[in-house]
């Protein structure tokens, strides 16, 4: 792997063992998957977490008096300040999150607390080279923008933005980014949870491959519709890129998605059924609700409008929480202009800067949660806590009757 003598230099520590860590790592990577060399990067997002281990990662950078030469977005932890009014942590888990934005202030990071950058907050260009970490945001930048990232780590991706480059393999290449299997789809798409569902069946069909979809009728899929799509995939299978012919901007024509290579016969056929089994096999609990979680990844406005339109008046069951997870600047907006207002009168609380798997949504578990996102039900349910998965529209009915029939 050749290294310019200004790499070489902060590899052997001549800037601080915070860069020289971050160079060690960049290093070991390149090394690792065949890179030939590094390249500059003009943007990183990092998927904090609010963890130990990323969390130490920063601070052991920080130590070693490293600061970032291109300001990262970062995915949320949790709102301190304001879910503590409504859930008990421990001491530690507040510390713990405490360190975790004092390292990333310290370090020089862009604290957006925003799991989908790629839609607001880091917008990056169609062929730009970018270390963004987050597995819906991977997909989104790769597929939707066109613009070049691996599947980065939340700690490669701090190491990029530390020293302002990333190793030059994966998708930044253009051989890595043509499809590599066809899928038909025979289905319409009717909203983001729809999406969401078609994403979740075919990553478990392509694993880590890059998928070609094929639509037999025009779909026209909005940025929540494609970030719900990526998510999913990356969710049942590790998909970081994808092409939808006609639609995303790499794959103008089939053809052209596969690099001019010849074209696959379908590995498979997706129809209007088949996504009903898929959503039958997701959805099997039935009962009393104790938690209706939206919001992984981040609503938008636009979805929070949609919520209130679907309540039409009608409030929670006062057994059931009901939490939307979006944008800060979404939640502004909606404080702004009155619609979070309106929405707490009915028994919905927003909250922005918040993830869905952190600790302070422990007092839910045992409980039976409802939710739009198969993402969120993985990542609940690893806390102990099962979830259903449903469209929006029967989240919003079960959240007034206080079960799920």
């Amino acid at each position: 792997m050749f290294l310019t003598d200004e790499e070489k230099r902060l590899l052997d520590g001549a800037e601080g063992p915070g860069k020289q860590k971050a160079m060690e790592m960049l290093y070991a990577l390149g090394l690792a998957f065949g890179a030939e060399k590094l390249i500059p990067i003009r943007r990183a997002h990092v998927a904090l977490s609010g963890q130990e281990g990323d969390t130490y990662w920063c601070e052991l950078l920080v130590q070693g008096g490293a600061k970032c030469a291109i300001p990262p977005t970062t995915n949320p932890y949790w709102d301190t300040d304001y879910l503590t009014k409504f859930f008990d942590v421990t001491r530690e888990e507040l510390d713990l999150a405490e360190r975790t934005g004092d390292a990333y202030r310290r370090i020089g990071a862009k604290l957006t607390y925003h799991c989908a950058p790629g839609l607001s907050s880091n917008v990056p260009f169609f062929g730009e080279h970018v270390a963004f970490s987050e597995s819906s945001a991977t997909p989104y930048v790769n597929s939707v923008i066109g613009a070049r990232t691996n599947r980065e780590s939340s700690i490669s991706a701090l190491a990029a933005a530390v020293i302002g480059k990333t190793p030059y393999y994966g998708y930044h290449l253009d051989e890595n980014r043509y499809g590599d299997l066809l899928i038909k789809v025979d289905a319409d798409m009717r909203d983001c949870y729809d999406w969401g569902i078609l994403g979740y069946c075919i990553g478990r069909i392509a694993g880590s491959r890059n998928p070609v979809i094929q639509f037999k009728n025009k779909q026209t899929p909005r940025p929540e519709d494609f970030l719900y799509f990526g998510a999913e995939c990356a969710t049942s299978g590790a998909v970081a890129m994808y092409h939808m012919v006609g639609i995303t901007p790499e794959a103008p024509t089939v053809e052209k998605a596969f690099g001019g290579r010849k074209v696959p016969s379908a590995e498979a056929v997706i129809t209007a059924r088949d996504l009903e089994e898929e959503e039958e096999r997701l959805t099997a609990e039935t009962g009393d609700i104790n938690l209706v979680m939206l919001g992984c990844p981040h609503y938008t406005y636009d979805q929070m409008l949609e919520v209130e339109r679907l309540f039409a008046g009608r409030k929670v069951n006062p057994n059931v929480a009901f939490w939307i997870l979006a944008d800060s600047h979404a939640v502004e907006l909606a404080e702004r202009s009155h619609l979070r207002q309106r929405l707490e009168l009915l028994g919905v609380r927003m909250v922005g800067n918040t993830c869905i798997d952190e600790p302070c949504w422990k007092s839910f578990e045992g409980g039976l949660g409802l939710t739009d996102s198969p993402k969120c039900a993985y990542y609940r349910k690893r806390r102990g806590q099962p979830f259903a998965i449903r469209r929006l529209s029967e989240c919003i009915e079960a959240a007034i009757k206080g079960r799920l029939d």
